[in-house]
């Protein structure tokens, strides 16, 4: 597959775009980020998810790097984790020494995926949150605990993290403004335009193979309104696959990808690769082999980790390195003394391309110089995930 370098040309516009995006997101605000006590106390940090979910766990460690930068936190390193959940990752933060917070052990919750322990979780949680008042702040992982946290009747700041789309999801009411002084929500309103855009400027795909569960959640983590919305002005068709995503099943949710994947692989000539529950480290060899085996090329919505593993391309997050400044400047400043809505939500990922190029030989894809130089990480093999 022999790709004309100039096809780069939109990329690098909205690489500069994205640019001046994320140095308007990272424009110092009113309030520091030096740490601080809750006067003669240490502040009280909860935790709130809807389930394990392997880019939950990035974003939190990703914001645990970035406190401790700031020196609100103090250890020499995060100790490998296993599984993708956080449970054991809060623990060890109950041994870890600092001067300014305090990980409360019975503070941390998740939904494990599941409706009716997302409304048992949910009830308890607010009760706490408006009644018992011991909690300082909130991280909060993906869209279940957005929108449960998202509400009237606590005011107890929550910093939430990891959704595909806070503004489409109501957890708030636009880009500029989460709608409550509590709520602030990371939104990167051009990231899925810009993804697409870059993988079709690259690939010049006809048919885009996307899979996704048929529900408004997974059409959301899907971002389908952007697959869907370019289609006309690039010219390609989207070819669909429905998958179970939010279920306590993982399995389940796993076969349901490679059953899609299978399907996408007669009808599709590339495949957008996104977020939810049977995207995993368990199922990505089969989905990689699988798109091997079709000469499919693959864009991952999440990110570089799965380039790593063999998708094709991506946008390289840098071991999520500038989202977990972003986050841990936002819980800083909150903590000295910042309205959670006063704060920049908008924060989008910088231009950078992530490629595998044992991947690219294997389908007889022939990357151009132009993307090999804007490449930020450059995977010479298919490796297993860490």
């Amino acid at each position: 597959m022999k790709v004309n370098s100039k096809r780069l040309s939109v990329f690098l516009g909205l690489a500069m775009l994205a640019v001046v995006l994320v140095a308007s997101a990272c424009a110092a605000a009113d309030f520091p980020t030096t740490p601080k006590k809750n006067g003669a106390q240490k502040w009280r940090i909860g935790y709130y998810e809807g389930g394990e979910y392997i880019d939950y766990q990035k974003n939190f460690i990703s914001m645990l790097n970035g406190l401790h930068d700031l020196g609100w936190l103090s250890f020499d390193e995060i100790p490998p984790q296993q599984g993708e959940g956080v449970g054991e990752l809060w623990k060890w933060l109950g041994t870890v020494k600092s001067d300014y917070l305090e990980f409360v052990q019975d503070a941390h919750y998740t939904a494990s995926w599941d409706d009716a322990t997302r409304e048992k979780v949910r009830e308890k949680l607010l009760a706490r949150l408006s009644g018992k008042k011991d909690i300082d702040l909130m991280i909060v992982l993906g869209t279940w605990a957005g929108q449960d946290l998202a509400v009237d009747g606590h005011k107890v700041p929550c910093v939430i993290m990891a959704t595909a789309n806070p503004l489409q999801a109501k957890i708030i009411t636009s880009a500029e403004d989460s709608g409550r002084d509590y709520i602030h929500a990371r939104i990167a309103p051009e990231r899925y335009q810009q993804q697409i855009r870059i993988f079709h400027e690259v690939v010049g795909f006809k048919k885009l193979g996307v899979a996704y569960e048929d529900t408004q959640a997974g059409r959301t983590y899907a971002a389908m309104d952007a697959v869907e919305a370019l289609a006309p002005e690039l010219g390609y068709e989207v070819v669909t696959c429905h998958t179970q995503s939010d279920i306590a099943d993982k399995a389940q949710a796993e076969a349901s990808v490679v059953r899609c994947f299978k399907q996408l692989a007669g009808k599709a000539d590339a495949i957008y690769v996104t977020v939810q529950g049977g995207v995993s480290t368990r199922s990505m060899p089969e989905l990689v082999k699988l798109a091997l085996e079709a000469d499919m090329p693959t864009f991952s919505q999440n990110g570089s980790d799965e380039v790593r593993q063999g998708l094709l391309m991506s946008i390289s997050l840098a071991g999520y390195k500038y989202v977990g400044q972003f986050y841990s400047r936002t819980i800083a400043r909150i903590l000295n003394g910042a309205k959670a809505r006063s704060l920049d939500q908008v924060f989008e990922d910088p231009p950078k391309i992530a490629i595998n190029l044992k991947t690219a030989e294997l389908i007889q894809f022939d990357p151009p110089v132009d993307m090999l130089l804007a490449a930020d990480e450059i995977f010479e093999q298919i490796e297993p995930a860490k």
